[in-house]
């Protein structure tokens, strides 16, 4: 037998593992080879797109500033094709590929008719697509205005006040369209002025440092009929006041967009407000004004709620003038035909829960007198509770003390009703130991003479209601001395005899054991105009009732025999 095993014919050939192997060793080394090759050709791939895509951002970026100018003057053209009155000025404008944002540079805006100063000047305007409302599926723009001044003076005012077109048909909304594609859903407004020039010799009205945000304009969020955008402001008032407004509004709303917001002001000096009080022939000095409410206008709803107004030690006088005499008058008859037309008006709910006036100087001067005199009450407290223009909100009540001509005291109280019919209201006053030579200037002017001494007094109940005047004023001297030898030794001999004769009738109506000259005098008819207003009548009532019976009962028989005579 042969020592080596011989193979079956028909037995399977065994698996011989080394060349298997090598085969294996082969097919993973073509493959890496392959894969290293394949990198190869990945990386150049890459790089190769990486350049050309560099390349055409580059080209992009580059073909961006050329389009700038052709944008800036179509721009420009369509936006004054829009206004009527107004015309606009973009002397740069940059579009920027990433954020499709558009960018404005000192864009202008003037007026017509009174081109200087601009009305807006917005150093930079951004409008870009507002990206995180794209998460939500809707594609709208953000406005942002940085540093924008607004600039108003009174010509501007009297020609817009002049011109048919109404505010709202200018083609404001058009205008800003033209400025980017996508409607806008939010604008915010960052550090902008606003001033206010009514007479370039004063000092002008100004809001600084505002900061405005207005979102969800387009409504996107909430459903209609309701004021679905959040908006907030605040900024200084005329230097050191602050002002603060949050609500909602609808800017959408047609035929003028909605407004349902909260107010606040801390502060704000009165003394700015000269110029355009001045127009109204009142002149204020000193003071601040603070308060806060609520405000909701819109097309069928004016609402209008003032929890409290406070004013702070302000002097305020109302000046008559026989020039501004016809203005004033005609100044009253619009303040009336407006209150009787806001009395109970269904769409219109005015209120002011509470209004102050502290520590004030408050007065009358009638410079339409020979000679003119102010009457004034110093160390004004005035308090008016719950007044409105609704019958069912019940009456107001107003209570008001203070020096009467700087000296003695003064106080009243009164009730006021809303009333279709004309003014509904009730007054009690009283005013007690005036040193009558305060007044001197008063008496001068309407009884001709003047007094060294004396003590006065007033009293009055009146009420008014469906055009009639029921009640009475009472007057009141206590130890008057008219004529006194030193200091009247200056004046003519006529002068001296007139005014000998006032204190000889006044001596006759002399209570003896008091000495006192008291008269009194029942106030009984009609208002004088059916269409007076609540502050027209108590106007006449202060002008008629009171100086007029401040003389002791005979004052026109005085005045008569002085006429023409007077003056020292």
């Amino acid at each position: 037998m042969s020592s080596h095993r011989e193979r079956r014919p028909d037995a399977p050939e065994r698996a011989h593992g080394p060349k298997k192997n090598e085969k294996k060793r082969d097919f993973w080394s073509r493959a890496r080879s392959g894969a290293r090759r394949a990198a190869h050709v990945s990386g150049k791939t890459v790089i190769r797109i990486g350049a050309v895509l560099g390349i055409l951002i580059v080209l992009l970026i580059v073909a961006s500033f050329f389009v700038d100018e052709p944008m800036r003057r179509t721009m420009e053209r369509k936006m004054n094709a829009s206004l009527k009155g107004y015309s606009v000025q973009i002397p740069k404008l940059h579009f920027s590929l990433f954020g499709a944002s558009v960018t404005l540079k000192q864009l202008t805006v003037r007026q017509q008719a009174n081109p200087n100063p601009p009305v807006i000047v917005v150093p930079r305007l951004k409008a870009s697509v507002q990206w995180e409302e794209l998460l939500t599926g809707h594609l709208v723009a953000d406005f942002l205005m940085d540093k924008p001044r607004l600039n108003v003076n009174l010509p501007q005012l009297e020609a817009e006040s002049k011109d048919p077109t109404p505010m709202k048909d200018k083609g404001w909304q058009d205008a800003v369209q033209q400025i980017y594609p996508l409607k806008i859903n939010l604008w915010r407004v960052n550090d902008a002025d606003v001033v206010y020039i009514d007479d370039p010799k004063q000092p002008p009205l100004h809001i600084e440092h505002l900061y405005l945000r207005a979102s969800n304009i387009r409504n996107i969020h909430s459903r209609e009929h309701v004021y679905p955008s959040p908006v907030h402001a605040e900024a200084v008032v005329f230097g050191s006041g602050h002002g603060v407004v949050d609500g909602h509004a609808d800017f959408l709303a047609k035929p003028i967009p909605g407004l349902h917001t909260n107010f606040q002001l801390d502060k704000v000096p009165l003394d700015n407000l000269k110029s355009i009080t001045r127009r109204a022939n009142l002149e204020l000095k000193g003071g601040t004004l603070s308060t806060h409410g609520e405000l909701e206008y819109a097309a069928k709803t004016k609402n209008v709620h003032v929890a409290d107004l406070t004013i702070q030690s302000v002097r305020a006088d109302y000046i008559h003038t026989a020039a501004t005499a016809p203005a004033e008058t005609a100044r009253k008859e619009k303040v009336s035909q407006a209150a009787k037309k806001a009395s109970n008006r269904s769409d219109m709910d005015l209120r002011l829960d509470r209004f102050e006036i502290r520590n004030a100087d408050i007065g009358l001067v009638n410079r339409a007198k020979d000679p003119p005199y102010r009457a004034f009450i110093s160390g004004t407290n005035l308090t008016i509770t719950n007044l409105s223009n609704k019958f069912e909100h019940g009456p107001a009540t107003a209570t008001v003390t203070g020096k009467f001509m700087g000296s003695g005291t003064a106080r009243a109280t009164a009730h006021f009703r809303p009333d279709k019919n004309g003014p509904d209201f009730d007054l009690d006053a009283a005013i007690e130991n005036t040193d009558m030579t305060k007044m001197n200037d008063m008496l001068r002017a309407y009884g001709k003479f003047d007094v060294v001494a004396g003590k006065f007094f007033f009293y009055s109940e009146l009420r008014v209601k469906n055009g009639q005047i029921n009640g009475y004023v009472k007057p009141l001297f206590q130890d008057m001395k008219v004529y006194d030898k030193r200091q009247d030794a200056e004046k003519s001999a006529f002068r001296k005899l007139y005014e000998k004769l006032v204190g000889g009738i006044s001596k006759l109506l002399e209570n003896k054991e008091r000495k006192e000259v008291a008269t009194k005098a029942n106030i009984s008819g009609p208002v004088s105009s059916p269409n007076s207003s609540t502050l027209q009548v108590i106007g006449k009532l202060i002008e008629n009732a009171f100086i007029k019976a401040i003389l002791p009962g005979f004052d026109e028989q005085l005045a008569n025999i002085g006429k023409g005579k007077g003056g020292k």
